[in-house]
């Protein structure tokens, strides 16, 4: 157990005289020679990512950046206990014994506790980061007691039984409403006793009908009773994890000292009152702000982010990325950005359903420079921000995509999947060529129009309240629509952000070939399909599906060919005309809060998974030894002082383990016990 204690650093002055000079627009740096690959276990692949030019920053730029992600990694444990109750204990006794076993470390025991630890690693938890399902030991309960009594470990039967009985805590995050969505997730939201129904009733009782500018209730408490009377616990300082958000706040603070500009400083004064206070209304100040914030060269993403892991879709999750603009890339994709109303006005959604003025959309594409708590080690490749509608409404929204990490993704990869699951040469020839800039496009209109689209109908509540355990699976899947739906259209062709329309048949072929076939390698035989970005997918190819099965001739189908399985694409167009169909579905769902359809579209055509097909998917993947998920480790920032104590460099490192990461993040920030 770690006791409270700062990370000592040098007093950095003000005073201190940083150059001023602005970093080149275009980056000449190289990766050859950098190894992406750092490990693999399980169902996982370990990557590294680079900083690209990160030399081109200023001396004060790098220490904002040094900052901000100190800033982020002092409240690492934030998401491990908020995951689940757990989780930190697990951790700190399998860690223990990782450091201090005196024993035979080559034998086949031992390398599935290792396996096992470097699972609760990626996933933060007991959980697996992307099925909910919990992980479970390849080792005995036997061997385990070895490693505690030859490590002189002390360890509470409960931890034991966590560990060992697949009873106990067997799902992170319920999705099924019939089976109780607060009483059978085992995430750390809710205290002991509380109902679904007495979790709803608590917020409905605080929702004003008429609020136009409503209060993100519960994105930072817990909700625990005391003496029967429900009430909540605050996340802040002094407060729950107050421990390491007091950390969080010493670095802040010396972040906000050397903010590139007052609309970034304000912002991250508002960020500090916010974990001071766990005052919901600084939590709002911080987000506009933020969104306003849009002339520097380093941004971050920070605080109670996504809500995917409460099954009421209200508390956030502790997130945080810190942002380098890629210039040359961030230039490229300009018009997109100028192009946001014409999206809007010409997007096949109901008039009524339109935004009349799309205000303040910013997208960029960043390398990224740290990452803690949800987005790491698993990362997104997009983000877009704020998530209270309102605000997005009346100030803007930001969109970014996560150049360094789409970038560690293509080169650590292969071409063995896209080979084995490709209709025909083609098609693996349309991917190999157009592949990537279909990704990154996708990507990005996903991120900054998808979105950025829409309104709710007058008087209809957030999502969250309206759409409940289907609000993240329809949201992620109106704005993969949007996507589907422009990225065949000529116009990005004629703007300059597409090379050729082939990148929009790549990406229909892409994604079919991943949301009928290549994503069930993710899932044991005989699961069905829980994540909303899984489910999404699912869904929207199996609604496409269906309607095309209605055709004549089918714009889409299933093809069996030498006893495998395939997708073919006949008509791209009519494909896209589906698409349209949907997504004017789904926006009207989103719009009218139509829990009903939601449910209907989420479960059934996103849920079940046929399983002879998933048979065929999993033994086809076996053969290739290509993990189906990427974790990441961080760079290292080390920074480099001057005779006075000041920062003047800070230079970039990457570690050659990942457990070596993990351990060294368990010690210097364990805030929390």
């Amino acid at each position: 157990m770690k006791k409270f204690i700062f990370l000592s650093i040098l007093t950095f002055a003000l005073s201190s005289g940083f150059a001023q000079e602005k970093p080149h627009s275009v980056c000449q740096d190289s990766d050859e020679g950098f190894v992406y690959e750092a490990d693999r276990f399980a169902d996982i692949r370990i990557l590294r990512y680079r900083i690209p030019c990160f030399d081109q920053l200023t001396a004060k730029q790098k220490s904002l950046v040094y900052f901000l992600t100190q800033a982020g990694l002092a409240g690492r444990d934030i998401m491990w206990a908020q995951n689940g109750e757990y989780n930190l204990p697990i951790r700190n006794i399998c860690e223990a014994i990782y450091r201090s076993y005196p024993g035979n470390k080559d034998n086949s025991e031992w390398k599935a506790f290792e396996t096992y630890l470097k699972q609760l690693w990626m996933s933060n938890g007991i959980h697996h980061h992307y099925s909910n399902l919990k992980h479970q030991p390849q080792f005995s309960e036997k061997y385990f007691d070895q490693l505690l009594n030859e490590s002189k470990i002390d360890c509470h039967d409960v931890h034991k039984k966590v560990i060992f009985d697949p009873t106990i805590a067997p799902r992170k995050v319920e999705k099924d409403a019939s089976k109780g969505l607060v009483e059978n997730s085992a995430v750390n939201f809710y205290g002991k006793g509380i109902t679904t129904a007495e979790a709803i009733a608590f917020y409905e009782s605080k929702i004003k009908p008429d609020d136009r500018t409503p209060l993100s209730y519960g994105i930072n408490a817990d909700l625990i009773k005391v003496d029967g009377k429900i009430q909540e616990e605050v996340y802040k300082v002094g407060g729950k994890y107050g421990e390491a958000l007091e950390q969080v706040v010493y670095w802040l603070e010396k972040a906000e000292k050397v903010a590139e500009n007052d609309k970034q400083a304000v912002a991250l004064r508002k960020l500090i009152l916010f974990y001071k206070t766990g005052d919901l209304k600084a939590w709002d100040d911080f987000n506009i702000q933020w969104a306003r914030a849009t002339e520097g060269d380093i941004d971050f993403i920070h605080g109670f982010v996504e809500v995917y892991n409460d099954p009421l879709g209200n508390r956030g999750s502790y997130e945080t990325i810190v942002e380098i603009n890629d210039f040359e890339a961030s230039a490229r994709m300009k018009s997109m950005m100028d192009h946001a109303q014409w999206f809007e006005d010409n997007s096949p959604t109901d008039k009524a359903f339109k935004k009349d003025k799309v205000v303040g959309i910013t997208y960029k594409v960043v390398n990224v420079a740290g990452e803690s708590g949800d987005a790491n080690p698993s990362t997104p490749i997009g983000v877009n921000l704020p998530n209270a509608q309102w605000i997005r409404t009346m100030y803007g929204s930001k969109s970014v995509s996560l150049g360094n990490i789409e970038d560690a993704n293509n080169k650590a990869g292969g071409s063995g999947i896209l080979k084995e699951f490709a209709y025909d040469e083609e098609e693996v020839e349309r991917a190999i060529k157009f592949g990537e800039a279909a990704g990154k496009m996708h990507t990005a209109m996903h991120e900054v129009i998808g979105h950025a689209s829409g309104k709710l109908k007058d008087g209809v509540a957030p999502s969250s309240q309206t759409l409940k355990e289907y609000a993240s699976t329809i949201e992620e899947g109106r704005a993969d629509l949007v996507a589907l739906y422009y990225v065949m259209d000529p116009k990005l062709v004629e703007w300059g952000l597409m090379p050729s329309i082939e990148v929009g048949k790549a990406e229909y072929d892409g994604y079919f070939r991943n949301g009928l076939l290549v994503q069930l390698r993710r899932l044991k035989l005989g699961e069905e399909i829980e994540e909303a970005h899984m489910r999404n997918r699912a869904w929207i190819c199996n609604w496409v599906m269906e309607q095309a099965a209605q055709e004549p001739n089918p714009c889409v189908q299933v093809v069996s060919r030498d006893g495998k399985t395939y997708i073919e694409i006949t008509n791209y167009e009519q494909v896209r005309t589906l698409f349209a169909q949907l997504l004017k579905e789904v926006q009207r769902i989103t719009s009218e809060g139509d829990y009903t359809a939601a449910q209907k579209l989420a479960d059934g055509y996103g849920k079940k998974v046929n399983g002879k097909i998933h048979q065929e998917v999993l033994d086809r993947s076996e053969k290739l030894n290509i993990p189906p998920y990427n974790g990441f480790m961080n760079p290292v920032l080390v920074p480099v002082n001057d005779e006075n104590g000041n920062i003047k460099d800070v230079q970039v490192t990457y570690m050659d383990s990942f457990a070596k990461q993990m351990l060294m993040y368990s010690e210097k920030f364990g805030f929390l016990k």
